[in-house]
């Protein structure tokens, strides 16, 4: 595309023949940088996510060499830079602690630095919602490139998925099923080659809902890590963002309401994680669209689940992906009027339905049909009531159909460590009609809200051959989890919530088909529980104190329901240059 009139925003830095200019320029030709490079090309970033502590996004090095290579054949100039890489598989206590960290980096190296446009790298769980929160407050010209998802685990002659193996073959454990030995032996496995999870857990799901949301090229979400249309991708991504600078074509024009439908109709129909309910309402607060949990119900309810994959499922994203990935399933969406926006525009500058109606499903197992699908029902559930005024979620083509609606009574623990310490002995009071229920687990009172939502059941249980319960917690649970698991019960026990003031033996109501979640106590007993226990001091106020980052956390995260955000990060500050220093 010719340049036309576009003004480059890295003109205010190398574009001026005067001392400041001078300098801009001087330093960065310390690498030999030719003077023709400053003349009136895009200077695009690549915000790269790289770690070799973060396993999913170790490749990167060689992704990023592919997306410079697109760069500079469409007339551009790469500059690569590192930002925080919240990888979930090492980072204590949890990744989600340091998203929002890792948004503010990216934002501020975006804003602070010569960069007309910037090309995305992101992989590992909270690394996509990251980068696109942080871009989406700058709101520049931004395309996103996936690490990609591993190849299907092998073990034993089995197909096993990435996490969703540990919680299936670490319950046989408990139950004496298999023995320690060959539980361990399933590792290596489980892990075959570079890349994301190969289940559809938030990885997987994020990277499809990036694509829904139009900021990937078209089948940017299931190829393999190792695959080479994963390197094309790449090198395509860095053609196409230069182009993007000159057509003006900034986040603010693709991820508009219309997106953000089309990803929650999308995330029913791939059995996409719970997470994506969080992670898609920081990125609207930073874009500035107004998204809320009651648009799961009436836009995500009634969607069929047609991807039958790990952890819903039987397959894994390498299946997936040569199935005929997310463009198949879009088109069957939108083929059946299931596509809430066809017209949506992407960052390839065509609509989506332009770049998905004529996909071609290679494998109705792996993607299946609307006659067929995999649970006819797949939108997540948004429950309300007096134990989640703020309301809490669950995943129905990943919990059991028959405890969707229960009562049962109340086993508590106050908090993980209470837990583990308690849920193996013989003496505890449960049995399979119990409810399950995890307190101080939420943002702020295990901060960062861990993935321990998916409460692994009793050994004593697990014996009789008792697969599921229901749980609740105001935690999160991992995309490769399963279960009837109520998940982000807002606000949390350590914002006051009432959940906080359940005890044993309080009976319960799950009604999954009406979003109801019912603590059967009359209004005033409640009201009293909640005033004893404000008088009590919480475990987080010693956080507090100490100060660091995680006081910073804990003193602005939002609950939940909003996106778990910092209160002073929602909304779009744009990229206007900051006054040179000079």
């Amino acid at each position: 595309m010719s340049q036309k009139k576009t003004a480059l925003r890295s003109a205010e830095w190398f574009g001026t023949i005067d001392k400041n200019g001078f300098m801009y320029r001087s330093w960065m030709k310390n690498r030999g940088i030719a003077d023709h490079e400053f003349q009136g090309k895009p200077i695009i970033g690549i915000c790269n996510t790289w770690s070799e502590l973060t396993p999913c996004n170790a490749h990167f090095r060689r992704i990023a060499e592919r997306v410079k290579q697109g760069i500079l054949e469409a007339g551009g100039y790469p500059v690569e830079f590192p930002v925080f890489s919240n990888g979930e598989s090492n980072l204590r206590p949890t990744a989600m602690l340091t998203r929002n960290l890792a948004s503010m980096d990216v934002e501020e190296a975006i804003r602070g630095n010569p960069v007309d446009a910037v090309v995305l790298l992101a992989g590992c769980d909270k690394t996509t919602p990251a980068l696109l929160m942080g871009a989406a407050s700058c709101d520049v010209p931004a395309i996103l490139v996936s690490g990609g998802p591993m190849l299907n685990g092998k073990h034993k002659g089995k197909t096993i998925g990435s996490g969703t193996a540990v919680w299936q073959l670490h319950e046989e454990v408990k139950a004496g099923k298999i023995t320690i030995d060959e539980f361990i032996s399933a590792e290596r496995g489980m892990s075959r080659s570079e890349g994301t999870c190969n289940t559809m857990g938030t990885a997987s799901t994020m990277a499809c809902m990036a694509e829904a949301l139009g900021v990937t090229l078209p089948y940017n979400a299931a190829f393999p890590a190792v695959d080479a249309s994963r390197y094309l991708i790449a090198h395509l991504s860095g053609m196409r963002i230069v182009d993007m600078v000159w057509e003006e074509l900034k986040l603010s024009k693709i991820l508009t309401r219309q997106a953000f439908e089309n990803a929650i109709r999308t995330n029913a129909a791939i059995g996409g994680s719970t997470n994506a309910a969080i992670h898609l309402k920081a990125i609207a607060g930073r874009i500035g669209v107004d998204l809320n949990l009651d648009d799961w119900t009436h836009i995500g309810r009634g969607t069929p689940t047609l991807v039958d994959l790990m952890p819903s499922g039987r397959f894994l994203m390498e299946d997936f992906c040569y199935a005929g990935g997310l463009p198949a399933v879009l088109r069957t969406l939108g083929d059946a009027d299931l596509l809430p926006h066809k017209e949506a525009l992407t960052a390839n500058g065509k609509t989506l339905w332009d770049n998905v109606k004529d996909a071609e499903n290679h494998n109705q197992e792996v993607i299946r049909t609307l006659e067929d699908p995999l649970v006819n029902d797949g939108g997540l559930c948004i429950l309300r009531g007096n134990l989640a005024p703020g309301g809490a979620v669950l995943k129905p083509s990943a919990a059991t159909p028959h405890l969707m609606q229960h009562r049962g009574q109340a086993v508590v623990f106050e908090d993980f460590d209470d837990y583990k310490a308690r849920i193996a002995d013989p003496d505890l009071e449960v049995d399979e009609n119990s409810v399950l229920v995890l307190k101080n687990c939420g943002p702020r009172g295990y901060p960062g809200m861990a993935e321990v939502g998916n409460m692994g059941l009793p050994p004593k249980l697990l014996e009789k051959g008792i697969t599921d319960m229901v749980r609740i917690s105001d935690a999160r649970m991992s995309g490769t989890a399963y279960g009837t698991v109520v998940l982000h019960t807002a606000p949390e026990t350590a914002a006051g919530g009432p959940i906080g003031i359940i005890e044993n033996g309080d009976w319960i109501e799950l009604d999954c088909a009406n979003g109801r979640l019912h603590l059967d106590l009359s209004d005033e007993e409640i009201q009293r529980r909640l005033d004893a226990r404000a008088q009590q001091p919480q475990p987080h106020d010693n956080l507090i104190a100490k100060g660091g980052y995680q006081s910073l956390y804990l003193a602005h995260v939002l609950q939940a329901d909003e996106g778990c955000d910092f209160d002073f990060l929602v909304g779009c500050r744009g990229a206007e240059v900051p006054r040179h220093s000079h």
